[in-house]
């Protein structure tokens, strides 16, 4: 691979990722100088105690658009293209999220700890790029992904208007500007202050029910002050509601009845439950399976996956029907700092033009989900406001045994 000399900080980068790197350098002056304003914004704000319409004017005027390396074919377009290619020599059936873009951890910006913050700028892509009604709330309409400093400047906007106060007190209501490790309430707070209804699903041993999974990294932490039955306002939330009273040993991707899954023996029965669940997330049971092969662009958005210590994004999933009638699930994944040591997005842009070595990169077998608990945050359609935006500000989740 061809490599060439940044001229500005004599970095060695990839040739084909020069210019983008070069141009960064401008990006990050600006920043800079913003990060600065909105720093002084800040205490001017905090000292006259005034926080609300100011502080979110003057954020709204300041932010800047996340530096990000952008893909023109789309890497979900150049996803479906391998699947499909690949669908010709197999019996699978792919369901993908529509448009994402891959953001990843930077060296020296946000390398151990970002991760959080890079998959809720993934989905934010996406509500971007997809939901009309998310664009006219998020982030003051800007139309862009904001920088890492912004969204936690949002985040501390959300904690002073109400929304999860046990997280609030968890970060003292300050992490502008730090290096915190966030999790999925975290992500949820944050979109459901733009009155997007952005949801929390544990999956865990039944011994962690009363518990939530914790920030930082994720780690069980206090008992859930509060954890009432969600109002139903999305088709999601109907679906979950439905599966909650089941026999948490019993699967229920109900449009796979027909085959088994050949991870379904021993310690492999608890993820199982995680891929059903996404698997009728991305499909809504609108899906039949039958013996063609097939790549479907489902409608849902992105899953924030949180697990302990880091969090990723699934972008959707896919079964290959085996000869021995079982089934085999990958989940397809874009990860903020998996991909950071082989050039990031470039790397993963070259493997999905030349069709090499893209599955080590995305695909994500059931066998690799070792951890005991997870959590995934969706976002239903539609925006929430008055009662129910008001109920949003408590973070409640579903929760299902592994």
């Amino acid at each position: 691979m061809e490599s060439s000399v940044c001229p500005f900080c004599h970095l060695s980068v990839p040739s084909s990722e020069l210019q983008w790197h070069a141009n960064s350098h401008f990006e990050d002056e600006d920043k800079e100088a913003n990060d600065m304003e909105l720093g002084n914004q800040i205490q001017i704000a905090s000292s006259s105690g005034s926080t609300d319409v100011v502080s979110i004017s003057s954020l709204i005027g300041l932010q800047t658009r996340s530096n990000f390396y952008h893909v023109n074919d789309g890497l979900i377009s150049l996803l479906r293209n391998c699947l499909e290619l690949e669908a010709r020599h197999n019996s699978s059936v792919t369901i993908l999220s529509g448009y994402v873009d891959h953001f990843q951890s930077l060296p020296s910006v946000d390398v151990g700890w970002g991760c959080g913050w890079r998959n809720i700028q993934m989905l934010s892509s996406h509500l971007l790029a997809h939901r009309k009604e998310a664009r006219k709330v998020l982030f003051g309409e800007s139309g862009f992904v904001p920088d890492i400093a912004f969204l936690q400047r949002w985040l501390e906007i959300a904690w002073e208007s109400g929304f999860d106060p046990p997280g609030a007190q968890h970060f003292n209501c300050k992490i502008y500007g730090t290096n915190h490790r966030i999790g999925t309430t975290e992500c949820a707070s944050l979109f459901r202050s733009f009155g997007l209804r952005a949801r929390v699903v544990d999956f865990g041993p039944k011994e962690s029910e009363l518990l939530y999974l914790s920030v930082p990294g994720s780690t069980l932490g206090q008992p859930v002050k509060q954890r009432n039955a969600v109002r139903v306002s999305g088709p999601m939330d109907k679906y979950v509601h439905r599966q909650q009273g089941l026999n948490k040993g019993r699967h229920f991707c109900h449009s796979l009845h027909n085959g088994k899954s050949d991870n379904s023996k021993g310690k492999s029965e608890g993820p199982q439950v995680l891929i059903d669940w996404v698997w009728n997330y991305f499909s809504d049971k609108g899906l039949t399976i039958s013996g063609s092969s097939q790549v479907v662009v489902s409608d849902r958005a992105p899953l924030y996956f949180q697990h302990d210590g880091h969090s990723r994004t699934i972008i959707g999933i896919q079964v290959k029907h085996q000869k021995n009638g079982t089934n085999q699930f990958n989940l397809l994944i874009l990860d903020p700092s998996d991909v950071s040591t082989t050039h990031g997005t470039v790397a993963l842009e070259r493997s999905l033009k030349t069709n090499v070595g893209w599955q080590k990169l995305i695909k994500r077998g059931v066998h690799t989900l070792k951890k005991p608990q997870y959590q995934l945050c969706y976002i239903d359609p539609g925006i929430a406001s008055g009662e129910e935006l008001n109920e949003l500000k408590t973070i409640n989740s579903i929760f299902f045994e592994l």
